[in-house]
């Protein structure tokens, strides 16, 4: 049921009560679109948060290949620095200050703090974003509970206002503030699924 459903049933009640069942009504009604709200943003932020740790495993992958291409190469270099021992000295440091730069790109791939680009960085980087993911995606299903507890509290007591049932004020409530408690749970995450 749509707020603007529960208004207009809201415009065919009569009396004291169904006042203040309307009150109950439109105060449910906003803790539903409440509900719908921190909802969608949590599968936004799961989403977006997903992405980014998967950009962060993708650039470390990236790292380790680099890495392993220099250390491959760097090994090189050595073999043919044994394997040629009369070469010339210019080739020889032409090979070490190769050696050097290899070494050096070996250490920065593994470490960057500087940058935050280095192999240990960015795991430390796809950690953080996966929890964040997490802690979005455990507060969906509280969201999407409280929105169908939320409807289905407005339901009810709008069927106590047509048919003139005070008990069904009564489940109807109880309801609503199941509904409430499950948003605010979504918001905080006291309790997990």
């Amino acid at each position: 049921m749509e707020a603007h459903e529960a208004t207009e049933l809201i415009e065919h009640g009569h009396g004291h009560e169904n006042n203040k069942t309307a009150f109950i009504i439109s105060f449910f009604a906003m803790v539903l679109a409440i509900a719908a709200l921190g909802g969608a943003n949590a599968t936004k932020e799961a989403t977006k948060e997903n992405i980014l740790a998967s950009n962060a495993h993708n650039f470390y992958q990236a790292k380790v290949s680099r890495q392993q291409a220099l250390s491959i190469a760097s090994t090189n270099l050595e073999i043919k620095l044994a394997e040629q021992p009369t070469m010339s000295t210019a080739s020889k440091e032409l090979i070490l200050q190769k050696l050097e730069e290899y070494k050096k790109n070996i250490q920065r791939y593994e470490s960057d703090p500087e940058n935050k680009e280095g192999k240990k960085e960015l795991l430390l980087i796809a950690k953080e974003h996966e929890m964040e993911r997490d802690h979005a995606i455990h507060q969906d299903p509280w969201f999407d509970c409280a929105e169908s507890i939320l409807q289905i509290a407005i339901v009810i007591l709008s069927v106590s206002i047509l048919g003139s049932i005070p008990a069904l004020v009564y489940v109807g409530s109880l309801l609503g503030i199941v509904g409430l408690l499950s948003t605010i749970n979504g918001f905080l995450l006291i309790f997990h699924f």
